[in-house]
């Protein structure tokens, strides 16, 4: 099969049997997924009662599937499978989507290591179906409106990008994410810093060296809580990132600084504070829509302005996802060796944390 091919007749929607509705399923993939043109949430895999009836609630032409196996078992009856269950379960889950010959979008991460990502990668390209993983930090407000004024020369040439995603968790929260057993793919680092180490790339392409700090701070923590990351790109430019369970005072999400002038933001993108509450990009309000009292600042300290942050867009990674299944020749929204690309530096920053050194990649 073409993987630009959908397996389903243009006059109806792709269905998508959506894998998890925890966070991730309920609150960021179905709702994205059921306001896209184009895309219609068939099936959900669930077995909690809570989650059920809570699908039921918020999804009712949706139908509850009580496992994996069972979704997969009928893959004609599916044009899309979309994988938003915990960490370990990525990669064995996104194996059997693609040779069940189904196009599969995976949340981050997309697996434990670059080499089994990267074996994923080739698995879509043998059975000619889409992959793709969530990254809809792409997305956000603040990195659009970052990425806009890089790419068009507003700062000259950047030399330094920092990136922070920062918060006040004192106390470990229960759950797979704060358990030791490695299997789990648990920990900041893997979480927010996929988000972290992608955006770098994406704005400032391949790395060649990582120095990383990577720490356990928390009473009763198991594991890594506060990771600090420095990346020398190719380009020259060096990449800051900083990812914290433990940061009372939380710095700026953003501070872009180039041989003309900078770009400093505080504040998080919206949407996810939108989404956790209910609303979606149904077009009954603005979505994504920074407040002005958050506005990041550009230029320097003899001169600058208040710029307006550009609106935050997760919507357009589903419409990017339905349009590469739609048209052929489309690539999806997020190439997937990207995520190779993405845990290859996070295992350096592993080797670096380890060895106190800073390590060289190829």
């Amino acid at each position: 099969m073409n993987p630009q091919t959908p397996r389903a007749p243009h006059d109806r929607p792709l269905r998508v049997g959506l894998i998890g509705y925890g966070l991730a399923g309920s609150a960021f993939h179905a709702p994205l997924i059921a306001t896209t043109p184009g895309l219609r949430l068939h099936a959900v895999v669930t077995a909690n009662p809570e989650r059920r009836e809570q699908l039921r609630q918020e999804h009712p032409d949706a139908r509850a599937v009580d496992t994996p196996e069972q979704l997969l078992a009928d893959p004609d009856a599916l044009d899309l499978v979309v994988i938003a269950s915990p960490n370990r379960t990525h990669a064995p889950l996104a194996r059997a989507a693609l040779r069940a010959g189904l196009a599969t979008v995976v949340d981050k991460p997309l697996a434990g290591t670059s080499a089994e990502a990267l074996e994923l990668c080739r698995l879509a390209d043998e059975r000619g179906v889409l992959l793709s993983v969530f990254q809809n930090r792409r997305w956000d407000g603040d990195f659009l409106t970052a990425s806009r004024l890089v790419r068009g020369g507003a700062l000259g040439r950047v030399h330094r990008f920092e990136s922070r995603f920062e918060r006040f968790r004192p106390k470990p929260k229960p759950g797979w994410r704060e358990l030791a057993d490695p299997a789990e793919i648990g920990g900041t680092l893997y979480d927010l810093g996929s988000h972290l180490v992608d955006q770098a790339l994406t704005l400032f392409g391949p790395v060649e060296t990582v120095y990383a700090e990577i720490d356990v701070r928390r009473d009763g923590a198991v594991v890594d809580d506060d990771a600090f990351l420095a990346l020398t790109h190719a380009s020259g430019t060096r990449s800051h990132l900083w990812t914290s369970a433990i940061t009372p005072l939380i710095g700026p999400r953003l501070r872009v600084l180039g041989d003309t002038a900078g770009y400093v933001k505080h504040g998080m993108d919206p949407q996810e504070a939108e989404l956790r509450s209910g609303h979606r990009p149904d077009g009954s309000h603005p979505w994504g829509a920074d407040l002005p009292e958050h506005y990041g600042t550009l230029g320097s300290d003899e001169s600058a302005i208040s710029l307006p942050t550009d609106p935050g867009d997760y919507p357009a990674y589903y419409a990017g996802i339905a349009a590469a299944l739609a048209v052929p020749g489309t690539p999806p929204p997020v190439d997937p060796r990207d995520a190779v690309a993405t845990l290859t530096v996070l295992e350096a920053a592993r080797a670096s944390a380890a060895t106190g050194t800073t390590v060289r990649l190829d």
